[in-house]
């Protein structure tokens, strides 16, 4: 008799930033909405915060943003990073350097799935451009479940990205951070997404190109 197979997980995403109400919100919900409709259950994006503001909704003018690229912000509620949240998870996107290594000091041994979301882009950029002057190679199931072959594509992600790392180095190391808007003008409020907008187009290409067949 066969047993059945255990169904697929999905890929555990979490997007920190300080007070999780500004930049990572954003973050999660545009990663969600767009991975959604690459592979519909294939994704479990969510956030939290260094210093969080616990309990509370996320900023007005980042919903707006949220809203303007297709996302819901509603429900949302900031929690605080601890090392029970960070067990399990795949990939580690953080808003800046400095939570990076406040991550890492939560959780030594995700130091190889945790990046900021703007270096991870600009990795996944140059991976990009390999596989298309290569001719892109699809991800294929091998007979397994798409989802399945989806999440083992994007736990094998990290180190591919990490690879290319010497190509995708900024010309400062301040292009590695997402700017806080907290508390700060609508201004400041368009650069964060100036700053993160492209990070999560380059993050949704690189699985529309890799989605399994």
């Amino acid at each position: 008799m066969q047993l059945p197979q255990p169904a697929p997980t999905p890929v555990r995403i979490l997007t920190v930033c300080t007070g999780n109400i500004c930049r990572s919100p954003v973050a999660e919900r545009l990663l969600q909405a767009g991975l959604d409709q690459v592979m519909p259950g294939g994704f479990e994006v969510t956030s939290a915060g260094t210093r969080a503001m616990v309990g509370d909704p996320m900023q007005p003018l980042s919903g707006d943003i949220v809203r303007t690229f297709g996302g819901n912000p509603d429900g949302f509620v900031s929690r605080q990073l601890t090392s029970k949240i960070l067990r399990g998870v795949d990939l580690v996107l953080t808003m800046t350097s400095g939570h990076r290594g406040e991550v890492l000091q939560l959780d030594a041994s995700l130091l190889k799935r945790t990046f900021t979301i703007r270096e991870f882009a600009r990795m996944l950029d140059v991976l990009d451009e390999r596989a298309d002057s290569a001719g892109n190679v699809p991800v294929t199931a091998d007979g397994g479940s798409p989802l399945s072959a989806n999440t083992a594509f994007w736990r094998g992600l990290p180190a591919r990205a990490a690879s290319v790392r010497h190509l995708s180095l900024p010309t400062d190391s301040a292009e590695n951070d997402i700017i806080d808007p907290y508390r700060r003008s609508p201004e400041i409020y368009s650069q964060m997404e100036d700053e993160l907008a492209p990070a999560i187009v380059s993050v949704l290409r690189h699985a529309r190109l890799n989605v399994p067949a």
